[in-house]
């Protein structure tokens, strides 16, 4: 196979794996150390950054039989699509071009298979434009949290939008609903996160389950976390909350503002059962039955043009008829 442009740059290992789908990462690492991956007819080593026009032979492998099962159960859903008899999914798109798009995702769609969950937002993305050559995840939103979330269309534009989130070069603002009266003054929040596992507990379905915890400036365990909050509007029960997060932590926004005493409303990972429980039964004549968790406000440079690019996602239907109701005149 030869290298393209969407191809160039990457290490050799990745490149493989991305293209050898189902082959075990074991089985990569062999065949490259064997010297059985040939890099312009001469050996090379994972860490080799392939180039456009690289001519890259390999030997015959074997993928397994889960993964030619998935790969059967995801042409089968395409050919289905293609007859009409399944919808490919379509996520609303708030900006596209070559380069990338962002789409609105709702609330409930984790971004990517894996878990439990077959189809995430980039494979029905993927199975709705089968033409498409190169679409890859830029970031990744939790699968209960709605809004802005970025789809690179090319290699270079992957790598140079991922840049800016490593660098804290990107504006991330989120629009969540606090249980309680945020203080005004409560602008930083830096506390260290260490994330684990949960222990099982009499065969606990949640036991293994990723969770995130507050720990001491000391610890050897806990990164680094900056999260910035604007109060939008507040009463006695709730407030609305700009949050800008600097870092991007697993479940950052959702664990700092439940460290202050004051949990998104709806979370059922960090927040107050009870309330949730009572919210999801209405709470004036609107009803909560999601974390009120909104990605709202995207800024990035352009990964072609380098110009600023601001992207907003209105607050879903469902989220902007509650807060008419909880915190009126706050939308």
């Amino acid at each position: 196979m030869t290298i393209d442009e969407d191809s160039a740059g990457q290490r050799l290992d990745n490149f493989l794996m991305r293209e050898l789908k189902g082959v075990p990462k074991t089985h990569v690492y062999r065949i490259i150390r064997s010297g059985e991956v040939r890099v312009n007819k001469g050996r090379a080593s994972a860490d080799t950054r392939v180039a456009v026009g690289d001519v890259v032979r390999l030997p015959p492998v074997r993928v397994s039989e889960r993964a030619e099962q998935k790969t059967q159960a995801m042409a089968e859903q395409v050919a289905a699509q293609a007859t009409g008899r399944v919808p490919a999914k379509a996520f609303p798109v708030l900006f596209e071009d070559d380069h990338f798009l962002a789409v609105n995702k709702p609330a409930g769609v984790a971004v990517h298979g894996g878990s439990g969950v077959s189809f995430g937002v980039i494979e029905q993305l993927r199975m709705a434009r089968p033409q498409a050559k190169f679409l890859e995840l830029v970031h990744r939103l939790d699968r209960e949290t709605s809004g802005i979330l970025l789809v690179a269309k090319k290699r270079s534009a992957l790598k140079a939008l991922q840049d800016q989130f490593r660098e804290r070069e990107t504006g991330k603002t989120y629009l969540a609903l606090v249980l309680g009266a945020w203080p005004s003054n409560k602008k930083v929040l830096d506390k260290p996160l260490h994330k684990y596992l949960l222990a099982g507990k009499d065969g606990a379905a949640d036991a293994g389950e990723r969770r995130v915890k507050v720990v001491a400036k000391d610890d050897p365990d806990g990164m680094p976390s900056l999260t910035l909050v604007k109060v939008r509007a507040a009463a006695d029960d709730f407030s609305l909350l700009e949050v800008t997060i600097k870092t991007g932590r697993t479940h950052q926004i959702r664990v700092h503002l439940a460290s202050e005493g004051m949990p998104i409303a709806g979370d059922d990972k960090y927040g107050d059962f009870e309330r949730n429980k009572a919210l999801a039964r209405g709470v004036g004549a609107a009803a909560l039955k999601r974390m009120f968790l909104h990605a709202w406000r995207l800024q990035c440079n352009h990964p072609a043009t380098g110009e600023r690019v601001e992207l907003r996602a209105e607050l879903p239907p469902e989220l902007s008829t509650f807060l008419a109701s909880a915190l009126p005149g706050a939308a």
